[in-house]
């Protein structure tokens, strides 16, 4: 299935349906209204695809850990996972169910490093993303260069851990992926072409940014000392000094 989480998208959703279809390769597409005011809801349903409407705003995580509950109770074995606002190609899609479906890894991310971003980048959010990049490269050994995307293909064993309680309400990126590689997850990533929203106000817009970073260094601190912790408890305990010592 394609997970395509979206609060007020109305003015985005329809041509983003239309465009993702020959591309979907039969999935079924899954958008998880999150609360909106307008009619993202009813234009995706009149484009086809399924709509769970949730009864509050859960936030981007919230609304997409509800795709994964769904996609765990209906027995799919993928899902991709994908923005509502036009600002990923679908034309990758194939190539990152290509990497799960054959077996050489759990996770296919979406690198616009690896392809194409057209788009401007702050200079603050590319250095940001570089040096969180790092981080995850560092904790899953293996190197990542896109560590906010959230262009994605997983397959069935992570997302029935993604649908525990694993998943950040907000902004699930660069603290997910360090997650999933403790986890023993393997992540592989797949060029893509990411552009500018189609129309609307993106979620990292104003002061959003200074939030995302802080919050971000926060709870990739608590999982590396999550994953600290939990190997220092699994190793055994030095042996105590005999009396004749």
């Amino acid at each position: 299935m394609i997970i395509m989480p979206a609060h007020n998208e109305s003015k985005n959703i329809a041509a983003v349906l239309r465009e993702l279809r020959p591309w979907a390769q039969g999935a079924d597409i899954v958008v998880i209204d999150d609360y909106s005011s307008d009619e993202t809801a009813a234009l995706a349903a009149k484009m086809g695809a399924q709509v769970l409407s949730l009864p509050c705003n859960l936030r981007y995580g919230g609304a997409v850990q509800t795709g994964f509950k769904y996609a765990v109770q209906r027995g799919y074995d993928v899902a991709v996972m994908m923005d509502a606002d036009g600002q990923h190609d679908p034309s990758a899609i194939p190539a990152l169910l290509e990497v799960v479906e054959s077996g050489q890894a759990d996770v296919a991310l979406g690198s616009r490093f690896l392809g194409r971003a057209d788009y401007h980048l702050s200079l603050v959010r590319r250095w940001t993303m570089r040096a969180f990049a790092a981080l995850v490269s560092r904790a899953t050994r293996h190197p990542i260069t896109d560590p906010t995307s959230g262009f994605q293909a997983l397959n069935r064993d992570v997302l029935r851990f993604l649908a525990r309680d694993n998943y950040p309400v907000d902004f699930p990126d660069a603290d997910l992926l360090m997650l999933l590689g403790f986890a023993g997850f393997r992540i592989q990533e797949v060029p893509m072409v990411v552009r500018s929203r189609m129309s609307g106000t993106s979620m990292h817009a104003g002061l959003k940014p200074i939030y995302y970073m802080l919050k971000m260094m926060l709870s990739i601190l608590i999982v590396w000392l999550r994953q600290k912790t939990r190997s220092n408890a699994v190793r055994p305990a030095p042996a105590e000094p005999s009396d004749d010592a």
